[in-house]
């Protein structure tokens, strides 16, 4: 096992003027499994590619341990990596796969076996051990994939989406597969995926690329309680934050009829920058409801308190539902999505009036993105 270190790499593909990625900089410990995610075309793939020797690295460097393998071949990196279409021979039975590897290297026909065996153990394949691929379901494979994966013992493994060519049910049965092995095996691990929800359920870190650019390295809780910028925001959660630029006002800003108090260094913040608005970003789960005069919250007879959501659609999904609505703000129409009980399931067409928790609003600069202080 070991570190692993981005210090500063970049990549740019001939012919372009722009780094598929820029100035990476990450430090992931040692047994850390580690999440790259971010949208495609973000640059999580090649900074994955980069690591494992299969794209140059044009400027900083790449460290595993205390070696420096920026320029080493694949083959001396001490990597495994698992792709998203499992590249297994079909003509070659499960054990043959997981041990080709091996076999290539030279390695004693008894240790194979011995180490194929304890693979398949460790990952429930034991009785498939003599059939081909072909014989076997996508998780399956996947499974042996990773086996192939686990008899060469690396110090690091590489994992390029490899749950995208599953069914739901079977990704989320595989992804609590793949990291409860991952804690078990204790190997250093980066991840790559374009699924939020997995880069939260699966890493003890995530980290957010955007257009080549790193936004945030942080643990699921960190990410989803303090991001760090609009697209942070807007891209971990599901569903995503709901983001609404608003006015700064006297004691904070500026909610449809009432006012939410936010930090003042955040509305101090914005002011000195010449903003008269912020961006607010608040959870589906983080609005209470208005309920008119019977709440004790109307600002006057016409004007109910908070914001005014006419109910588009509801998903109802037992336990809660989500209502997804729309508002008029400064003029426009803005798509809202707010989390209510199963049982207090609004009609759809029926207007709802919202206002966010106290202490729950997650305040930004409307012109930088960036988060301000609260």
């Amino acid at each position: 096992m070991a570190t692993v270190t981005y210090d500063k790499a970049s990549r740019i593909y001939p012919g372009s003027d722009k780094p598929a990625v820029d100035q990476l900089e990450i430090e992931i410990e040692d047994g850390e499994f580690l999440v790259l995610v971010g949208p495609s075309g973000c640059g999580k793939s090649t900074s994955l590619r980069m690591l494992a020797g299969l794209e140059d690295v044009n400027d900083g460097a790449i460290r595993i341990g205390d070696r420096d393998v920026t320029h080493l071949p694949p083959k001396d990196r001490d990597i495994a990596m698992v792709f998203q279409n499992y590249a297994l021979y079909p003509h070659m039975s499960v054990a043959q796969n997981m041990g080709f590897a091996l076999k290539i290297a030279g390695v004693p026909k008894d240790e194979i076996r011995k180490k194929v065996e304890d693979a398949a153990k460790i990952l429930d394949l034991t009785e498939y051990l003599d059939r081909k691929p072909k014989a076997l379901s996508g998780g399956q494979r996947q499974r042996v994939a990773m086996g192939r994966a686990i008899v060469r013992e690396p110090q690091v493994f590489l994992m390029d989406e490899p749950l995208s060519n599953l069914d739901a049910k079977l990704r989320v049965q595989t992804r609590t597969q793949i990291a409860s092995l991952q804690r078990r095996l204790g190997i250093t691990t980066v991840y790559v995926t374009h699924d939020q929800v997995e880069a939260m359920t699966m890493g003890d870190r995530v980290a957010v690329l955007k257009d080549g650019l790193l936004q945030q390295v942080a643990s699921p809780r960190e990410m989803y309680d303090r991001p760090q910028n609009l697209f942070v925001a807007g891209f971990i959660g599901s569903p995503a934050m709901n983001l609404v630029e608003v006015p700064i006002t006297d004691g904070g800003v500026k909610f449809g009829n009432s006012v939410v108090p936010v930090e003042r260094s955040a509305v101090s913040e914005a002011a000195d920058k010449g903003d008269t608005t912020v961006t607010v970003g608040v959870r589906p789960e983080h609005f209470d409801l208005v309920d008119g005069e019977s709440s004790g919250k109307t600002v006057s007879k016409d004007q109910p308190a908070g914001m005014a959501i006419t109910v588009n659609v509801v998903e109802e999904l037992g336990a809660d539902a989500y209502v997804y609505g729309t508002a008029h703000v400064g003029g426009q129409e803005k798509d809202l999505v707010i989390r209510v009980g199963g049982r207090e399931v609004p009609e759809k067409g029926s207007e709802l009036h919202v206002v966010p928790r106290a202490g729950e609003t997650h305040v930004f600069a409307t012109s930088s993105g960036e988060r301000l202080s609260d």
